[in-house]
């Protein structure tokens, strides 16, 4: 990294902190202490109002009013924002309603040039759910559920919450502690300890009808929520090392509850460790068709007797057929 980028990182990383030590700037910008000393006193040598703090450890105070250059964005960096925005069509991602005018704006932070390199990758790069007879077009599927800002917004001040349910044409009220907001297969996932039946449940947010804080006298700790999750974890008992080809399936579909960890910087490797219900026998039969859907791109290091019975029950079906 050349100095004066270095610099400006280190400006940004300090302005946002009411307290920092030469310690600290060594270990997260990986310089020495001369170096890092050498920087601080530049720093204020620009005008960044700094106060060194006397004792031990040393330290600074950072003054309000803290003066910052103004924001430069490399080429790359302007590449890596206009592509990932690209990236974003059609996911039913919250406040992105208005995309024309964002990018109005972005195009109006470049020069010229960098607008022209920009015009040319949207016309070369196509993303899934692209329409590539029209790529400027936004599917109906882009704009998000009614209900995912208004969640938001709440979930951002608060994390205990009353949340209504649609489920079978009747409406169910399920206090729960949030604990993530994800998207999966094109759905809005809700995952919360119920605070009711004290376990942790998964409710889409196509069917919330209603989103409200929930009162705080009803409310269990965090501490108390985080030590009835850890009792109530499952064993691993499904690990399984995925190619290139199985992760092209597992992104075409997989269960709500199954996730994988990729392996290499390149994500073309990637291992599934999960837990698998065998008493469950809709679960134990979604399981072992979906292993099979995976194809023969896996290597299976861990699995459970019922689901090993059933894939080689698959096998011998399609053998015989």
């Amino acid at each position: 990294m050349k100095k004066v980028e270095r610099i400006n990182i280190i400006m940004r990383y300090i302005n946002n902190r009411a307290h920092f030590t030469i310690s600290e700037i060594m270990r997260e910008f990986n310089i020495s202490r001369s170096t890092a000393i050498r920087d601080i006193r530049e720093i204020e040598a620009m005008g960044m109002p700094l106060v060194a703090e006397v004792g031990r450890d040393g330290g600074y105070f950072v003054m309000n009013n803290s003066v910052l250059p103004n924001i430069h964005f490399t080429d790359n960096e302007i590449k890596a924002l206009f592509i990932a925005f690209m990236a974003t069509r059609n996911q039913q991602l919250p406040y992105l309603k208005s995309r024309q005018s964002l990018a109005e704006k972005l195009l109006g932070l470049i020069s010229e040039n960098q607008q022209d390199d920009l015009v040319l990758l949207n016309q070369i790069l196509l993303f899934e759910g692209t329409n590539p007879h029209n790529p400027d077009l936004l599917d109906l599927s882009d704009l998000p559920h009614p209900m995912l800002e208004k969640l938001i917004q709440i979930i951002l001040l608060d994390s205990y919450l009353l949340i209504m349910i649609k489920e079978e044409e009747v409406i169910k009220s399920h206090p729960i502690y949030l604990l993530h907001l994800y998207q999966e297969k094109s759905l809005w996932l809700i995952e919360g300890f119920d605070l009711k039946e004290e376990r942790k449940q998964i409710f889409t947010v196509d069917n919330l009808i209603n989103v409200k804080p929930y009162p705080t006298k009803k409310r269990l700790s965090k501490k108390q929520i985080l030590e009835k999750l850890s009792k109530q974890e499952e064993v691993v008992n499904l690990i399984i090392e995925l190619g290139p080809k199985a992760i092209t399936q597992f992104k075409k579909y997989h269960p709500f509850k199954v996730s994988i960890t990729y392996t290499n910087p390149y994500q073309t490797t990637a291992i599934l460790k999960t837990f698998i219900n065998v008493n469950n026998h809709e679960e134990l039969t979604e399981i072992t068709n979906w292993i099979l859907f995976l194809g023969e791109d896996i290597k299976i290091r861990e699995v459970p007797k019922e689901v090993l019975q059933g894939l080689q029950k698959r096998v011998c079906l399609y053998t015989h057929k």
